[in-house]
């Protein structure tokens, strides 16, 4: 009879710090053991510039979550992120030797080598190698061509890469807790996990995670990941907008673009003024609702018209299921009419499914991806396991 496992999935955001802790049954459900949040300090649009306070932000986090969930952490899944990672596509093909005709496991495999060996910058590593498809003389194959026969083999495969420093700073502050790193996982592939079931990806869905520093995504069509990348622009540089136009403090205009602000566009939501209290004793200041929202529309706008510029084209007509908003700042008012003015699909927000123990507070959106870490932990565990020889690679110290 199989075992339990206990997975640990650990996001270093911009805004915050979030460790989760989940116990995967044999019948296969999850369930949540206990959560670990610290505010972050030292991380600027997904990337640390502050070792030292991000590794108390971390152990902070650590410590909380092994208090809740009554587990002595030894390892983590770790999500990364910034505009640094780059996801491309590549398909590589092999010709079968004239005295063959039936495809075998070394002509896939042959096939396979080539599609995954994406010419990367010196300064870059793999993260992910995404099997999408295979095909036989063209011919595209949902599953292995072992056995057909053809004069052609194809692999299709989604390859992410990203700066090797700034990942090795990642697992570094991990590994100083001292924890070891099972697996590096792309961000907006994590919360994938998560937002999408299979009929989605089938049908066709763009996930938008977008935090405090940055805008994550991944679009699958016909099942497959199609593109996936990071926007280095997020919540943060709203408030910074509202900031300087308004000429309030930064924690002031935060409270504003949380409490007050709106992203629909409906004039009738942009009526009249908001008074901004002065904790000092000073007089009242004024904001009209109509300048607040549309600094926030604006910025937003220009976020997600970013983002479909990045996506392949004609992409957006294939997202037959829709889009699904993740991320602190996916809970913005009207925001969910921004996105379908601008992609004109049908908007959701995921809710984890399958899931038992799990706080009301944590199916907030802002908590998708280190939810999304457990998932793939749980598909590791099933298909291989962790790629610890990867890790020994770009960081020597990885046990």
């Amino acid at each position: 009879m199989a075992r339990t496992k206990i997975h640990v999935g650990l996001e270093i955001g911009t805004s915050k710090i979030c460790m989760v802790v989940g116990e995967v049954k044999s019948d296969g459900s999850v369930k949540i053991l206990g959560v670990g949040q610290s505010k972050s300090v030292g991380v600027r649009k997904g990337e640390i510039y502050d070792f030292p306070q991000v590794r108390a932000c971390v152990k902070d986090a650590l410590v909380k979550a092994e208090d809740a969930s009554d587990v002595e952490i030894g390892s983590v899944f770790l999500a990364v992120t910034g505009s640094h990672i780059q996801g491309v596509n590549h398909q590589g093909s092999f010709r079968l030797p004239d005295s063959e005709d039936t495809i075998d496991a070394d002509h896939v495999r042959e096939a396979k080598e080539i599609a995954r060996a994406v010419t990367i910058p010196p300064d870059h590593v793999y993260l992910h190698h995404v099997p999408r498809r295979f095909g036989v003389d063209g011919f595209h194959q949902a599953s292995s061509p072992v056995g057909l026969t053809g004069r052609t083999v194809e692999a299709d495969y989604h390859v992410v890469h990203g700066i090797r420093s700034r990942i090795e700073n990642q697992i570094k502050c991990v590994r100083e807790m001292p924890l070891d790193v099972d697996d590096l996982v792309f961000s907006p592939i994590a919360t994938a996990q998560v937002a999408l079931n299979r009929e989605a990806r089938d049908r066709g869905a763009l996930v938008i995670d977008i935090g405090g520093g940055t805008t994550d995504y991944a679009l699958y069509v016909d099942g497959m990941i199609e593109a996936s990348g990071c926007i280095p622009v997020g919540g943060d540089h709203i408030t910074n907008d509202i900031h300087l136009v308004t000429g309030l403090p930064f924690s002031k205009a935060e409270l504003l673009k949380v409490r007050e602000g709106d992203a629909s566009g409906d004039a009738a939501r942009s009526v009249g003024v908001v008074k901004v209290g002065d904790e000092k004793g000073f007089a009242e200041a004024e904001v009209k609702r109509q300048l607040l929202n549309d600094i926030i529309r604006q910025r937003l706008e220009e976020t997600l018209g970013l983002l479909l510029k990045r996506l392949p084209d004609g992409s957006v007509d294939k997202i037959g299921t829709g889009v699904f908003l993740a991320g602190g700042t996916s809970l913005m008012r009207g925001f969910g009419e921004l996105a379908h003015d601008i992609f004109r699909r049908d908007i959701y927000r995921p809710e984890p499914p399958e899931l038992s123990g799990v706080q009301a507070s944590f199916k907030d959106p802002q908590f998708t991806t280190a939810l999304g870490l457990i998932r793939y932990a749980q598909i590791v565990e099933s298909e291989r396991s962790p790629k610890r020889g990867f890790l020994r690679k770009i960081w020597p110290f990885a046990r």
